[in-house]
């Protein structure tokens, strides 16, 4: 399994299928790791090649003692370089939840590296000030959660964590700190500018997510949104034929060469 080695910091990622096959970059969830997307890549992987990757702080990837070795910048910053440790151009970026929010911003930073979108549970931040104060709260509260009582703290009743395996706890208190907290609205901004095809979907019972998905599937130029019944806010785990049905139709009827 690769280890890319970037200013000191290890990203683990792995590839599967074939390396000719157009290419699809996976980002999970905050306190996930690439081990939520083993079902999922299992069957994609025989027709695309599919990249997993555990973000700083998380699963077999470096943790930092350092604050400042985590930020937005440095995330978006490693999504490109296990792009260009795999020898890919141009990806399709499926992305959960945190990983979905990255997505957005990378495809605004370099959008001549991505294919198409498929942005599951996720949202594009918040317009003003008093939005973002309230989910940054939010934000602190996971890091006190895992300052106090360490890899303890993972909800193991939530799909996506029950399996992930960390090695630090740390890295989860300055990836909530660091990268999880918003400061701006250019993901939201972005939306109506994004010229390729995007697929939205959410999990029918994920509240907090369902009117962020509907926005963004409005926003976004020719977006198709999917509500998957019966699913929360990890519905490649909880109802994943269905998943894979709507997101193998999508990545069937918007073909990267």
């Amino acid at each position: 399994m690769p280890m890319l080695h970037r200013d000191g910091v290890r990203l683990n990622y792995e590839t599967l299928g074939p390396a000719t096959a157009p290419a699809i970059l996976f980002s999970h969830g905050y306190a996930a790791t690439r081990e939520m997307w083993s079902a999922t890549t299992s069957v994609l992987a025989s027709t695309y090649r599919c990249i997993t990757w555990d973000l700083r702080g998380h699963g077999a990837s470096d943790a930092p003692d350092d604050p400042r070795r985590y930020s937005l910048e440095l995330t978006l910053d490693d999504m490109a370089a296990v792009l260009d440790d795999a020898s890919v151009d141009r990806a399709t970026l499926i992305g959960h939840s945190l990983g979905g929010y990255l997505s957005l911003r990378f495809q605004e930073r370099s959008p001549k590296r991505v294919a198409a979108l498929i942005l599951v549970d996720t949202g594009p931040g918040y317009r003003n000030a008093e939005g973002r104060a309230g989910w940054n709260n939010i934000c602190e509260s996971f890091a006190v959660q895992y300052e106090t009582n360490g890899l303890d703290g993972l909800d193991k009743s939530s799909p996506e964590l029950a399996a992930a395996s960390h090695c630090s706890a740390i890295g989860l208190v300055h990836a909530a700190r660091r990268i999880l907290t918003q400061h701006d609205a250019v993901a939201l901004a972005h939306l109506t500018s994004i010229d390729v095809p995007t697929l939205v979907v959410v999990g029918g019972d994920d509240r907090p997510f369902l009117a962020s998905s509907e926005y963004m599937s409005r926003k976004i130029p020719g977006a198709h949104q999917v509500v998957i019944d019966g699913a929360g806010h990890a519905p490649m785990l909880t109802q994943p034929q269905v998943f894979l049905r709507e997101v193998g139709s999508f990545l069937e009827e918007h073909p990267e060469p």
